[in-house]
């Protein structure tokens, strides 16, 4: 891992989202160098599903050979965010790095998605970000080295980012926007730009949303706290000074000397999962190299399937799951297949559901026989726009579980 060497000693950053995530992991990277922290986050009081208040993680920051300052702040709240602001000042006599990295995230459609949804994740995300930049900005303004860093992805214009998500892409891009529009703003005088993981990196949001076992398809979080870290220890106006650029956390690691990305694993070895508004090159359209088990060489792969389907299935996939799918292929093998992991001990088979599906997947049927046999990740496929979702996100995620265990029974 990226190793500290002191560049961030008695400066002051602003962590919004601190007590926890990724937030958490850049504070601690920084109180490593005996930087100053503000935690500006909401939890205030231990949560029954989430790990860590600002009480916890400003603990941490002082045992780590920092400083912290805890302040409760939502930012879609005005009056909470001044507050922390001239806390800080008062306290560490200025602030020099930014870090906006509270976020809202719901993965649905338009039709799925409620206006209360919409506008948590444009409070949050959009708004947010811009009104915690425009108060510390007249502080930044004051610092030798000062820096803003929004965890946002790069503005990616490829429809298969919006037609999932629209509003959580408009609300993401909104952070990204805020770096395009204030890096010229204050070209010279503030360093502005953001950070985007390669892959899913491991956090409680990333457990929720992804379930059991998704962690196994994660980086940790040091990675993005190493790569922010890099960037701040950029001087202003120096030679390797980045401003209003979209960094990718691997990539800035690499440009640091750093090699091996295995350390960054929660399971090395494994393969990692992708993550949003990054265009991956991948092997959908390509038939695989590998030998086709000989199951599969029938006049229907798809019945073959089924039938594998349905030799996996169990009570404790069942109680694991409580999810009903439908897939609708389309190409050689048309035609509406389901999955029932809602009662008994599962059902699967030809038609349509017997009760209402949770999640609709339309897929060529080439490739619903390559994603069952291992060859294709779902992810992947749903990522390039070859495989359509309709539905509860969570469930589907939770369908690779499926997969996985006949991957394991070797069928």
């Amino acid at each position: 891992m990226l190793q500290n060497t002191g560049a961030l000693a008695g400066r002051t950053l602003f962590v919004t989202g601190a007590s926890r995530g990724i937030g958490r992991a850049i504070a601690l990277k920084a109180a490593r160098d005996g930087a100053n922290v503000v935690v500006a986050a909401k939890t205030a009081e231990a949560h029954p599903k989430l790990p860590g208040t600002i009480y916890t993680a400003a603990r941490e920051i002082e045992e780590a050979g920092g400083k912290a300052l805890a302040c409760v702040v939502d930012v879609r709240d005005e009056e909470q965010i001044r507050s922390a602001v001239e806390q800080a000042v008062a306290k560490f006599g200025g602030i020099d790095i930014l870090v906006n990295n509270a976020s809202a995230i719901n993965l649905t459609g338009t039709l799925g998605t409620s206006m209360k949804k919409v506008d948590l994740m444009l409070a949050v995300n959009l708004r947010g970000t811009y009104l915690t930049s425009k108060l510390c900005i007249p502080h930044l303004l004051k610092s030798s080295n000062p820096h803003i860093l929004n965890l946002s992805p790069p503005l990616n214009l490829n429809p298969i980012w919006f037609k999932n998500h629209t509003a959580y892409t408009m609300a993401k891009y909104g952070m990204s926007m805020c770096v395009l529009g204030m890096a010229e703003e204050f070209r010279g005088q503030i360093s502005v730009n953001a950070l985007w993981p390669k892959t899913a990196i491991q956090t409680a949001a990333m457990d929720m949303l992804g379930g059991e076992g998704i962690e196994r398809q994660c980086r940790k979080a040091d990675i993005m706290a190493d790569a922010a870290y890099s960037v701040f220890s950029r001087p202003l106006g120096g030679p390797a000074h980045t401003t209003g650029h979209f960094l990718i956390d691997e990539d800035i690691l690499r440009e640091a000397g750093l090699g091996d990305m295995e350390v960054y694993a929660v399971e090395p070895g494994h393969p990692l999962m992708p993550d949003f508004f990054l265009d991956v090159e991948t092997d959908v359209d390509t038939p695989s190299s590998k030998a086709l088990p000989s199951s599969t060489k029938t006049s229907n792969p798809i019945e073959e399937t089924f039938a594998l389907i349905r030799t996996v299935l169990s009570q404790d996939l069942v109680q694991s799951t409580k999810g009903v799918y439908q897939f609708d292929l389309s190409g050689e093998h048309t035609g509406s297949w389901f999955v029932d992991l809602k009662q008994g001990a599962g059902l699967a088979g030809q038609g349509l559901p017997p009760s209402p599906p949770d999640v609709v997947m339309s897929m060529d049927s080439a490739l619903f026989s390559r994603m069952f046999r291992g060859e294709l990740k779902p992810t992947m496929a749903f990522m390039t726009g070859k495989l359509r979702i309709h539905g509860d996100m969570t469930l589907a995620i939770k369908l690779e579980k499926m997969m996985a265990a006949m991957s394991k029974s070797k069928l």
